[in-house]
């Protein structure tokens, strides 16, 4: 269910004291911008700012520099996966580490795939419950990931687990010292 706001879940949002927050939410079909809207405004969250596709998403995210961007996959003229390679890669980005939560119906595994390897810091699928989307937020709040640059990728570290076994000095046990 949509609005579906636990207690628990409200009570620990509001420990963040989200009147700060600004938000970028980025939904081609009115209904569930408004719906998005809706939750984090019950939310507390300080500012958000309507977008309706990708470009007008950009124009607004150089314009506001919010501190998360909410975005939907499937827009025209420019999806969320474009507008993602915008802030990630565009040298007129104001912040190419902001969070991008990826909101979509499409929950295929190369779908999934296809946003971490574009920079997208978390991925829900629609419909949604407000918990989870709520737990999204909390998460990229409270738990900011470090990114990482080379010639193929910049975006969040896309290594969410840690070998708590491995005691070398390289992130993977098979990396070479060549």
């Amino acid at each position: 269910m949509y609005g579906d706001l636990t207690t628990q879940s409200y009570e620990s949002m509001s420990l963040l004291k989200l009147e700060k927050l600004s938000t970028l939410v980025v939904e081609d079909t009115e209904p569930m911008l408004h719906l998005i809207t809706a939750v984090l405004e019950k939310l507390g969250v300080g500012t958000i700012i309507p977008a309706s596709n990708g470009n007008e998403a950009f124009s607004a995210f150089c314009r506001h520099s919010p501190d998360i961007i909410i975005t939907d996959w499937h827009m025209t003229p420019v999806n969320g996966i474009e507008l993602a390679n915008y802030v990630r890669r565009s040298s007129s980005s104001p912040n190419r580490l902001v969070p991008i939560i990826m909101l979509t119906g499409y929950n295929a595994a190369a779908r999934i795939t296809e946003s971490r390897d574009q920079g997208i810091t978390e991925f829900l699928t629609k419909p949604f419950h407000a918990h989870d989307l709520i737990r999204r937020i909390m998460h990229v709040i409270r738990s900011p990931r470090d990114f990482v640059l080379n010639e193929s990728y910049f975006g969040p570290d896309r290594r969410r687990r840690k070998n708590i076994g491995y005691r070398g000095p390289l992130r993977r046990i098979g990396d070479k010292t060549d």
